[in-house]
C-alpha cells in the first residue's frame, strides 16, 4: 500500500458534542446525505486550493529575496496549508477520481536524494531498490531512466512530472506536499533527538549560493509549488457540481454511494493512519516513519486526519474563511437507521480525536516532537502513540458496526503493521 487540518487554530476542531447536537429528522435521506458529502469535498478542496496559493505567495517572496525571515515564513505557510490538505483524506479509498490523483500531492515517504543533496553519512549513496536514489537532478542536467537518458537542462513542471514515480518506484516522489517540505527544511538530521531540518536560506540564493545549483533549486521549488496549485485546483473542480468525482459518486446508486463514504473513513482509520503512519513507526522505532519528517509537523498532520474523518462523518465543516458548512453527514442517516451503533461511533470518534490531540498537544508544547515520541525506550511517548492507534482501531470497528447495521458492503483497508506484525519486524 503507498505509504504516503482543518488548518484550524488550536481548539477549534469538531467535538462529539458538535456531532451529537447534529438534528436527525426523518427528512434526512441518503440522497441529501451524498449530496451533502460532495458539497464538504468541494469546500475542503477549494480551501487545500486556497492554502496553497498563500504558500505559492510565501515561496515567491523566498525566491525573491532569500533571508532568514523569508524562508521562516515560508515554512510557516507550509504548515499551515497542511491541515486544509489533510482534512480531505478521507475522500481516497473509495473515490477512484481521488485515488489516481493523490499521489501527485501527499505521496510518502520519498527517496529525497533524487531531487537534491544528501548527507551521505546518513542517507547512504546508493539502494538496491531505487537506482535513482541519488540522482540529484538539481545537480545534475541528465538523468538516466532505465534506458532512457531525460534531459533535465530545464528544471520545470514537465520535468517534475517526469521525475514523479520514475522507474515505476513509489519512493521516487518528485512533486507534492513532501517534496516542498523537503525543499524548504532539508534533510532532518537530528534522528530521534530534538531538532526539524535546517536547510540556511542562502540554498536559494543565486547571488550567494550554499551548497551549488541555487538557480536550479529556486527553480525546482518554483515548479513544484505551482504544481501543487494546479492539482489542488483541478480536484476542487472535479467536486463541482457536474465535476468527475460527482458524476462517479451518482452512478454508483445510493447503497453504493454511502459504502463509499464509510469506506474512505474505515480505511484512512484503521490501514493508512494507525497502521502504515503510526504502528510501524512505533515497531520499527525509525524516525523516518514520520508523516512530515523534514519539519517535525507530523503531529499535525494525523490530528487533522481525524478531524476531516469527523467532519464527513458529521456533516460539519469549518471553513478557511471561519464559515460554517453544515448539513446531513452518514452520522444523521445512522442515527436514524441504527441508533445504537451511531451513538457507540459518536464516542468512538471523540475518543479517537481526543488521544490524538493530546500528541499534538504534546508536541505543540515543546516537549518533544512526533520522531522523539516513537523513539526506542521512550514508554510514554511509545505509549501516547499506541493510545491514538488503539483509539483509530476502534473507531474503525464502531464504523463497521454502522455498515452492517445499514446492510451495506465495505472492505476496510488493511495494513500489516496491524495485521502481520512479524513481516515488519
Amino acid at each position: 500500500m503507498k505509504r504516503h487540518l482543518l488548518a484550524l487554530t488550536a481548539g477549534t476542531a469538531l467535538t462529539l458534542a458538535s456531532v451529537i447536537s447534529i438534528a436527525r429528522g426523518e427528512d434526512v435521506t441518503a440522497a441529501a446525505v451524498l449530496k451533502h458529502y460532495g458539497d464538504v469535498a468541494e469546500a475542503m478542496y477549494s480551501d487545500a486550493h486556497a492554502a496553497s496559493l498563500d504558500l505559492g505567495r510565501a515561496i515567491d517572496a523566498l525566491i525573491a529575496n532569500p533571508s532568514d525571515e523569508t524562508l521562516a515564513a515560508a515554512r510557516k505557510a507550509w504548515k499551515e496549508s497542511r491541515p486544509w490538505y489533510q482534512q480531505s483524506e478521507g475522500y481516497r479509498f473509495g473515490n477512484a477520481v481521488v485515488d489516481d490523483w493523490e499521489g501527485r500531492v501527499n505521496a510518502w515517504p520519498l527517496d529525497e536524494g533524487l531531487i537534491d543533496y544528501t548527507d551521505k553519512a546518513s542517507y547512504g549513496e546508493t539502494s538496491p531498490e531505487n537506482p535513482l536514489y541519488t540522482a540529484n537532478v538539481i545537480a545534475n542536467k541528465s538523468i538516466r531512466i532505465g534506458n532512457d537518458t531525460v534531459d533535465a537542462t530545464k528544471i520545470d513542471a514537465e520535468l517534475l512530472k517526469k521525475l514523479q514515480e520514475a522507474g515505476g518506484n513509489e519512493a521516487n516522489v518528485a512533486i507534492g506536499y513532501h517534496a516542498i517540505e523537503f525543499l524548504l527544511w532539508g534533510q532532518d538530521l537530528n534522528g530521534t533527538g530534538p531538532g526539524a531540518g535546517n536547510r540556511p536560506a542562502t540554498d536559494f540564493d543565486t547571488r550567494n549560493c550554499s551548497n551549488g545549483n541555487c538557480d536550479r533549486r529556486v527553480a525546482y521549488l518554483k515548479a513544484a509549488s505551482d504544481l501543487l496549485q494546479a492539482d489542488l485546483a483541478e480536484m476542487a473542480g472535479n467536486w463541482k457540481a457536474e465535476g468527475a468525482a460527482r458524476k462517479e459518486l451518482a452512478a454508483k446508486g445510493e447503497e453504493g454511494g454511502l459504502a463509499t463514504i464509510l469506506t474512505g473513513l474505515g480505511s484512512l482509520s484503521y490501514g493508512e493512519l494507525a497502521g502504515e503512519r503510526m504502528k510501524l513507526g512505533v515497531i520499527l522505532h525509525d524516525p523516518e516513519e514520520e508523516h512530515d519528517c523534514f519539519s517535525d509537523n507530523t503531529h499535525n498532520s494525523h490530528y487533522y486526519d481525524e478531524a476531516g474523518m469527523l467532519s464527513i462523518y458529521s456533516g460539519k465543516l469549518k471553513r478557511r474563511d471561519g464559515s460554517t458548512l453544515e448539513g446531513p453527514g452518514i452520522a444523521a442517516l445512522a442515527g436514524i437507521k441504527a441508533p445504537a451503533e451511531a451513538q457507540k461511533l459518536d464516542a468512538l470518534f471523540a475518543d479517537a480525536e481526543k488521544k490524538l490531540g493530546a500528541i499534538r498537544d504534546r508536541a505543540e508544547s515543546g516537549k518533544e516532537a512526533y520522531d522523539q515520541m516513537i523513539a526506542q525506550g521512550n514508554e510514554e511517548g511509545n505509549a501516547l502513540v499506541q493510545a491514538g492507534i488503539d483509539a483509530l482501531v476502534a473507531q474503525t470497528r464502531g464504523i463497521e458496526a454502522v455498515v452492517t447495521a445499514l446492510n451495506l458492503k465495505i472492505t476496510v483497508e488493511g495494513s500489516d503493521s496491524l495485521d502481520n506484525p512479524s513481516a515488519v519486524q
